[in-house]
């Protein structure tokens, strides 16, 4: 069974129901750590070390996040450039976080529509990821194909019920499959 940490950020949780669906969708699962950044993190001080800690621990790690400005919120990014330190995470030494594997769960108020060449954005959400997969690859992670949440602006009720299930049966299938294939393959590069 590995070990899964979320990392979750946004800085209004309390009005995202669709967040909170699905954080309680898994917040249960033995071997699954939610770390809310903004609760931990209101003043943006972070631990360094307790952070570090966390990684080592896992086999799995989420930053899961809404899409803020066509990118995460803000102590996410803040987090990504103190806690993955070069000679910890990178360069000469950075091996502590080798071959573990990392994704990203976001949520976006836009539609796929939105996210795509004809829409209003002009870009594939895989796009605007990039910066994460590299990020991964340069830490040594083994990036995956992200779990999304489009249009939570008029997500009904069902649809929102459905990609709770959805999450849960992910989080237990990346808990507990003996191998994992879910490599970061863009949308517009399958078809």
């Amino acid at each position: 069974m590995r070990k899964i940490l979320v990392l979750f950020a946004h800085p209004k949780y309390e009005h995202s129901e669709v967040n909170q669906i699905l954080l309680n969708a898994i917040s249960h699962l033995e071997n699954v750590e939610i770390r809310d950044l903004y609760e931990l993190y209101p003043d943006f001080n972070v631990s360094i070390q307790a952070e570090q800690e966390a990684l080592f621990q896992a086999d799995l790690i989420i930053w899961h996040h809404p899409i803020y400005w066509y990118s995460c919120p803000p102590l996410l990014k803040q987090w990504i450039d103190i806690v993955l330190e070069f000679g910890w995470a990178y360069g000469p030494g950075g091996i502590y976080l080798k071959n573990k594997m990392i994704m990203n769960t976001i949520t976006t108020g836009g539609s796929d529509h939105a996210y795509s060449a004809e829409g209003r954005n002009q870009h594939p959400i895989e796009d605007f990821l990039l910066p994460f997969e590299q990020t991964a690859k340069l830490c040594l992670l083994q990036y995956l194909a992200p779990f999304q949440v489009s249009g939570t602006h008029k997500i009904t009720k069902e649809q929102l019920s459905q990609k709770g299930k959805e999450y849960y049966e992910l989080i237990l299938h990346l808990r507990d499959a003996p191998s994992i294939h879910r490599p970061f393959r863009p949308k517009h590069l399958n078809s």
